[in-house]
């Protein structure tokens, strides 16, 4: 007699909740009559999706739902901001304080100094590469990008998506991944693309074209047709392609038959100033509103560019270190200001406490006096900062020498530079993913690794962030 698992090609068993007792084939085709579009459960048609992978389930934190994180594309300076060295250089309008252990750029990132309670700077980090595609790449895919696997390798919100699939529930109806601001990021690689970042635009008004212009009457009409005469678009018939286009159909249609939540896409004048009046800063508030409707979305990442000051890097106008902090220091200190006081699932939890917020960059820069064209160059040693998610703040891991260029004290079990596959398996490590998975439905067949070497004990969590 044929088990519940026999399709089942891992190690772990059943753990995606439709196997629970009494979800038989009627009730399944009950569910979906209610209007849940097949991609909901698209794992059932699939179970190899989420049962693929093996691990060696270490000790996980499990101390986070939600991820925000904040990419600062073009790697801003380290020495200026988290990890300040002061020098000749320091413009006067810095003006540095010391918050006990931490030194820090009071009129840089004003803002920012008022959480800084809530933050712990990982000062030892430091990047593989110093080319902004190449490590940009890296942080977000946590391995090579060259390299055997970096061509198929999903983003690590589509991780995160994946795994949380076996838990969302049928209020769940936004996407698990949502990129603000981001432009062109990693993907999905190998997986479906219902995992891939879920692309936004900030606007006052929200998501645009929510509603049909001929009724929702007639779209219901015209839903029912297609799915009448293009059945292929789920069965795989067609190829990932056709699959993954069917897979963004229904998520479009999901968002369409909830349009309650496009308030959570939307925001007011007064909400708008209060984080900077900015695009960056209305994604930072629509990424607060994400992840406190607790409606389905486990990752949210913003990108900010322009950090890339070969030159200028001090100046008051056009793009500089200054005027980019202008939109960031608001936003940022804002957005952990208002997930602090936002109460979470859990008693006496705020939303912070349930999220992991993240701020990097690719690299840090050059240290020391500025070059000739008034910059800084690229520079692998660079700062990670962390906030929420059981993080406990006012703290600094890892010490660099007087000059922000090595890492003095690394300051955490590994002892050595902490690495962007480190930085990777903390994040999976407090949402309860173990990290050292290794999936085998990838199209290469050699195994994926959700972070590269982290079974052997190479890389893992930096677990004196808790």
């Amino acid at each position: 007699m044929k088990t519940k698992n026999d399709d089942c090609t891992c190690e772990r068993g059943g753990s995606f909740p439709v196997w629970g007792e009494g979800f038989s084939r009627r009730q399944f085709l009950r569910v979906t009559g209610t209007g849940i579009v097949a991609s909901y459960f698209a794992d059932v048609l699939s179970p190899s999706l989420l049962h693929g992978a093996t691990g060696v389930a270490p000790q996980l934190r499990n101390s986070a739902k939600n991820c925000i994180l904040i990419f600062l594309a073009g790697a801003p300076s380290h020495i200026d901001t988290w990890d300040l060295k002061e020098g000749a250089w320091t413009p006067a309008s810095f003006t540095p304080a010391s918050y006990g252990e931490i030194r820090w750029p009071q009129g840089l990132m004003p803002k920012t100094a008022e959480q800084l309670n809530k933050l712990t700077i990982v000062r030892s980090g430091l990047s593989w590469a110093a080319v902004h595609s190449l490590a940009q790449s890296w942080a977000q895919i946590a391995r090579n990008p060259g390299g055997a696997t970096g061509g198929i390798a999903p983003h690590i919100g589509a991780v995160v998506a994946l795994e949380a699939q076996k838990s969302r529930q049928l209020t769940d109806v936004l996407p698990g991944f949502v990129a603000l601001n981001s432009g062109n990021i990693p993907g999905a690689g190998y997986f479906p693309a219902q995992y891939a970042p879920f692309g936004v635009t900030p606007n006052a008004n929200g998501l645009a074209a929510l509603t049909h212009p001929d009724g929702a009457a007639r779209l219901t009409g015209r839903w029912n047709l297609l799915q009448q005469i293009d059945p292929e678009r789920h069965d795989g018939a067609l190829g990932k392609n056709a699959t993954d286009m069917g897979g963004f159909y229904d998520q479009a249609k999901v968002l369409i038959d909830s349009p309650d939540v496009n308030k959570l896409f939307s925001f007011t004048p007064a909400e708008h100033l209060k984080y900077g009046s900015t695009s960056f800063g209305d994604s930072l508030l629509i990424a607060k509103n994400l992840v406190g409707s607790r409606r389905g979305t486990r990752f949210v990442q913003v990108s900010m560019g322009g950090w890339d000051h070969h030159s200028n890097i001090y100046g008051t106008q056009g793009s500089s270190l200054i005027t980019n902090m202008k939109t960031f220091d608001p936003a940022f200190g804002a957005l952990l200001a208002d997930l602090a006081a936002t109460p979470g699932t859990d008693a006496g939890k705020t939303l912070l406490d349930e999220t992991m917020v993240v701020v990097l960059g690719e690299f840090g820069r050059t240290v020391g006096p500025l070059n000739t064209a008034g910059g800084r160059d690229h520079y692998l040693r660079m700062s990670v900062v962390f906030a929420g998610g059981g993080v406990r703040g006012g703290r600094v891991i890892g010490k660099t020498d007087a000059e922000g260029k090595n890492a003095a004290e690394f300051g955490w079990s590994a002892n050595r530079d902490v690495r962007p596959e480190d930085v990777t398996s903390t994040i999976y490590s407090a949402l309860g993913i173990d990290y050292t998975t290794v999936r085998r439905d990838d199209p290469l067949n050699r195994g994926f690794e959700y972070v590269p070497f982290s079974k052997d004990g190479t890389y893992g969590p930096v677990n004196e962030l808790f």
